[in-house]
């Protein structure tokens, strides 16, 4: 069995889509020494995702629609323009 990237590639794009995407994230994990695995990657949002509920249920933080916030976009805009 040969391993020069030429061929490997050759055998990897006749992979099913499924099995090439699976493949091509786990080489790029493989690129990022300090790659968290996934039940880190879950505790860590799931974490997140608590402390941001927490905010808002304590009104620390609020969530905006989607035309509050294109109205704030459009006074920063104007502001700018001015």
């Amino acid at each position: 069995m040969s391993f020069a990237p030429e061929v490997l590639l050759e055998q990897a794009l006749s992979l099913s889509p499924a099995d090439r995407a699976k493949l091509a994230s786990g080489l790029l994990a493989s690129l990022d020494e300090n790659q968290a695995d996934e039940d880190e990657v879950e505790r860590l949002w799931s974490t997140e995702t608590k402390r941001r509920m927490a905010q808002l249920a304590s009104g620390e933080a609020r969530a905006f629609t989607r035309d509050e916030v294109r109205e704030g976009l459009a006074a920063l805009r104007a502001e700018r323009s001015a």
